[in-house]
């Protein structure tokens, strides 16, 4: 019998494969950490073991099997609850921004994904510092700005990066009556503004009414019609730029009138806790800061960090933001010394970067160290509270990002 050769040329390839699979294998092996304090977004513990591979899969006093690969104070990774980070890039001049669309003011087809480029060497430093999850949105130039992303600061493509779109972006105040030079229909007053979200509130609730009458098809609703048609329904909630309290209540106003979802985004400008309290007893969540930016313009002559104790009294629920480049993602926890100068315990500042803002922007499995949650946490070089300390060590979902403070 005659011998046919073999072609073999495959085996590269495959033995390829095979170290890539070893490595994610080996990277994923069940990995474990001592945490001589524990804020596990909730609550503070002491003596604490917690093994995990990419999901936590032990917290407790029992040593389990596995690698231990470090010991001392331990937090969940860090939720940015606003940015425009990977949209107004480092390193890249302001003309290049891609955080506002110019072509109209109520576009809510925007999508910040698309915008997001993840070169932008930001996301190192604010992985370095233990943010690794953002929520990027849209600028507040426009009425409605488009739709929000959450994202993966660690991923090297935005196909990676993108977890989920979180609400669209309004705006409300100053800003979107500051951009009459623009394309598109463009208010040059507040009132404006909150005309064009009306007309197209009333255009939805209009559409639907005939959508129930029969006297209109689904494929005959204008793509911009359905998305007003999907924030009245809750599919999507408003993600609400605003800083004085006249808008709150103006936005309060539009949510009562239209019966939408929204969270309050900024606040800055609300110098007394009677607002927040407001907030507290209709169940309307905040999304505050950035702190310890400049008051650049009128709406914000009344901000100062001050405003944190009104925040803290009043009881609303609340996450933190940067609204970088507004300050730098990097240093968004900082920003909870202020609240600490008003009573906040340690375990409850860490719980308003973490849990707090990923129960309040919908992410699931993040936010907190718990049984079954993304393994996604820092190691600290010390107590997080003194300036001197930094992650020493960051996992994002069960992978070493930061290794001794350098990012891998």
């Amino acid at each position: 019998m005659p011998i046919v050769p073999v072609n073999m040329s495959f085996l590269p390839l495959l033995y390829s494969g095979l170290q890539k699979i070893n490595t994610e294998t080996r990277s994923l092996a069940m990995k474990v950490i001592r945490a001589t304090t524990l804020f596990d977004g909730d609550t503070e513990t002491r003596d604490q073991y917690i093994a995990f591979d990419s999901e936590v899969r032990y917290i407790g006093k029992k040593k389990p099997e596995g690698e231990l690969i470090g010991e001392g104070i331990v937090t969940p990774a860090i939720v940015d609850g606003h940015s425009h980070i990977g949209m107004d890039r480092a390193g890249e001049p302001m003309s290049e921004s891609e955080a506002n669309e110019r072509m109209d003011s109520i576009y809510p087809l925007v999508r910040a994904i698309d915008s997001i480029y993840m070169d932008d060497h930001a996301f190192s430093e604010s992985v370095e510092s233990g943010v690794l999850y953002s929520t990027v949105l849209p600028g507040s130039g426009n009425p409605i700005g488009g739709k929000a992303a959450l994202i993966r600061n660690f991923a090297s493509n935005t196909k990676d990066a993108f977890i989920k779109e979180i609400g669209i972006k309004a705006a409300l105040g100053y800003n979107p009556r500051s951009t009459v030079e623009w394309k598109g229909k463009r208010p040059s007053t507040r009132m404006g503004a909150v005309a064009l979200l009306r007309e197209n509130f009333i255009k939805a609730v209009r559409t639907t009414k005939l959508l129930d009458k029969k006297k209109k098809l689904p494929e005959e609703i204008e793509p911009l019609t359905e998305v007003f048609m999907d924030i009245i329904s809750g599919k999507y909630k408003l993600m609400i730029h605003l800083h004085k309290v006249d808008d709150l209540y103006i936005a309060m106003q539009l949510s009562n009138e239209f019966g939408f979802k929204f969270v309050v985004n900024h606040g800055l400008d609300i110098f007394n806790s009677k607002p927040f309290e407001y907030l507290k007893k209709l169940n309307i969540p905040l999304i505050y800061g950035p702190l310890d930016s400049h008051p650049y313009k009128v709406e914000l002559k009344h901000e100062t960090w001050r405003n944190c104790e009104y925040v803290l009294k009043s009881g609303v629920k609340f996450g933190m933001m940067s609204d970088h480049p507004v300050i730098l993602q990097r240093n968004m926890f900082y920003t909870m010394r202020h609240f600490l100068r008003f009573g906040m315990t340690k375990a409850e500042a860490i719980a308003h970067v973490t849990s707090s803002t990923a129960e309040i922007i919908g992410a699931e499995g993040i936010g907190r160290i718990r049984k079954g949650y993304k393994s996604s946490l820092i190691l600290w070089s010390g107590d997080p509270f003194d300036l001197t300390s930094y992650p020493s060590t960051v996992i994002g979902e069960g992978r070493i990002l930061v290794d001794n403070g350098i990012k891998i």
